[in-house]
């Protein structure tokens, strides 16, 4: 089940017509592989990636906690290949579908439809979709929301990654308003410039993000990288648990003010920031020891 595993930190795009990479994406180290159906393939290749896909769900056996997750990237649910994604899905059971050009519930539904109690990951892609936000976190059956940023740029006609801060931001909003997951963030399209994606990758970390999409796996490291706690984080967090522990568990929820060593004071709210960092460390810990 998903709570009992790792966080995922990196998700690597592998295309749905090149079924000769699905091994080598599942043990890339990457914490999900997303078969992609759409943006990768051709309309022509379509129905054959289709296939790859559905005959490499069907022999995969589960991967256990500490294994990669499988998503399945599907044609946008209102046209004609997503449709037929659909259909075809319908036997499987992938960890998630990722559902692109979603703007309203109503295109959530259509999925539900189809493939019942799958985890259903929201790409918005247009204004409409970012614009309801709230609504499609609120939706039963959605587990996260995503942005899909190349479509964005050409419809808002911005540019750079500082101009996606607010719709980040309206993203992780509301999807904490909704007790969703914090939303990954889009792919980097540049798989040369490792250090543009690390620092993209900290810019969204500080807006409240976690873990982003790639499309090569060279990315897959720097991704991990940035979104892990960094040993000082840890330290200071580890501090921080240890004076709430030593203050006792009333103390840190009552909300009261606790004592630090070097004479600093933390309320509930950082401690409970420690904690997860703590936690985030301890387990992505244990993944990359396996």
């Amino acid at each position: 089940m998903e709570s009992v595993q790792a966080p995922v930190v990196a998700s690597l795009y592998v295309p749905g017509d090149r079924p000769e990479r699905f091994s080598k994406a599942v043990e890339s180290g990457a914490d999900a592989v997303i078969l992609d159906l759409e943006d990768a393939v051709l309309p022509d290749a379509k129905d054959a990636a289709r296939d790859h896909v559905l005959e490499f769900l069907h022999r995969s056996t589960p991967t256990g906690p500490r294994g990669p997750r499988v998503y399945v990237r599907v044609n946008a649910p209102h046209s004609p290949h997503g449709a037929r994604d659909l259909e075809a899905l319908a036997g499987t059971r992938p960890d998630g579908v990722r559902v692109p050009k979603v703007e309203t519930p109503a295109d959530v539904d259509r999925v539900v439809e189809r493939l019942g109690g799958v985890p259903v990951d929201c790409l918005l892609e247009s204004a409409a979709g970012v614009q309801n936000a709230p609504e499609l976190a609120a939706h039963p059956a959605v587990r996260s929301l995503a942005l899909g940023e190349a479509d964005l740029t050409a419809e808002l006609r911005i540019s750079g990654d500082t101009a996606f801060s607010w719709l980040r931001m309206r993203i992780v909003v509301a999807s904490a308003a909704a007790g969703l997951q914090p939303p990954g963030m889009a792919a980097y399209i540049d798989i040369a410039d490792s250090d543009g994606l690390h620092a993209s990758c900290v810019q969204g970390r500080s807006l409240g993000m976690f873990g982003r999409s790639a499309i090569h796996p060279r990315q897959v490291p720097v991704i991990r990288r940035a979104f892990t706690p960094s040993g000082e984080e840890v330290v200071r967090a580890r501090e921080i648990a240890e004076a709430a522990a030593a203050a006792g568990e009333g103390a840190a929820r009552g909300g009261g003010a606790i004592a630090l060593a070097d004479g600093r004071f933390v309320d509930a709210p950082v401690v409970v920031s420690a904690l997860r960092t703590l936690a985030l460390a301890e387990s992505l810990g244990e993944r990359e020891s396996v």
